[in-house]
């Protein structure tokens, strides 16, 4: 007796059947971008759709644009910011020395009260 789970007709990777009956793809168009390093990458765009103006070379990162004479620069990467970096953002310093000092009084009363 066959299990219930089991997929019949079917297997990894297949795709559904005769896909050429069930719809037609839609109309392209080659949109060609060079980087820096002269390498030029060929993507497929739809007839109706507006191409990026900024395409990431898959050859070696950098991005690349429509204009083969003059490819756009490195882009420059943001520094790495820590936790501390984004709260000087979000608060001035007085704010921080409130709440720094509201924390303190609730950590001295806590420690100050017998069995908690």
């Amino acid at each position: 007796m066959p299990s219930g789970n089991v997929i019949r007709g079917s297997r990894i990777g297949s795709g559904p059947e005769r896909p050429a009956e069930r719809y037609a793809p839609a109309p392209r168009r080659a949109v060609t971008y060079w980087c820096r390093n002269d390498h030029a990458t060929e993507i497929q765009v739809a007839v109706d759709a507006e191409e990026p103006p900024v395409w990431d070379c898959p050859r070696c990162g950098l991005p690349a644009g429509r204009d083969a004479e003059n490819p756009p620069g490195r882009v420059r990467p943001e520094p790495y910011k820590t936790h501390l970096a984004y709260v000087k953002e979000r608060r001035s310093e007085a704010e921080g020395e409130a709440i720094l000092a509201e924390a303190l009084a609730a950590l001295r009363e806590r420690r100050a009260t017998p069995g908690s």
